[in-house]
Parts: structure tokens; C-alpha cells; sequence
């Protein structure tokens, strides 16, 4: 995250994982217009307390204990 204050968004891994999965079944024969669509369930929040500090602004140690990464 070059420069934003937070990021909530899904989880990249997953989506990669559940794509091999997609790939997989497709590969052995699935028809992929058969498969079902499928939506994120998997959320990271990232928060740079460098833009933070930079807008002279305070996160709430609450939603620093909840984010998956803080960048310094």
C-alpha cells in the first residue's frame, strides 16, 4: 500500500487458493458454466500509520488490534 491511510479488502491467498480449486474441477472434466459462483469470505485490513502520523490523525487501539498488518 504505497501512500493510503487503510485497505479493507479480500484476501488474495484465498482467491488464488480458491481459483486452483476452480482450475482443478474444470481440468477433471467440470463444466464450468456448473460451478457455482462464489464470494470472498475471507477480509484483510491494512493500516499505515505513516498517512495516519502524516494526517495527524488517531486510530483507535481497537481497530489497530483488529487489522491483519500495520505498516510503520
Amino acid at each position: 500500500m504505497a501512500g493510503g491511510m487503510l485497505s479493507y479488502a479480500p484476501s488474495l491467498t484465498e482467491i488464488a487458493e480458491r481459483g486452483a480449486v476452480y482450475v482443478d474441477k474444470i481440468l477433471k472434466g467440470a463444466k464450468p458454466a456448473d460451478l457455482p459462483v462464489e464470494q470472498p469470505t475471507k477480509f484483510e485490513m491494512v493500516i499505515n500509520m505513516k498517512t495516519v502520523k502524516a494526517l495527524g490523525l488517531t486510530i483507535p487501539p481497537s481497530l489497530l488490534l483488529r487489522a491483519d498488518q500495520v505498516i510503520e
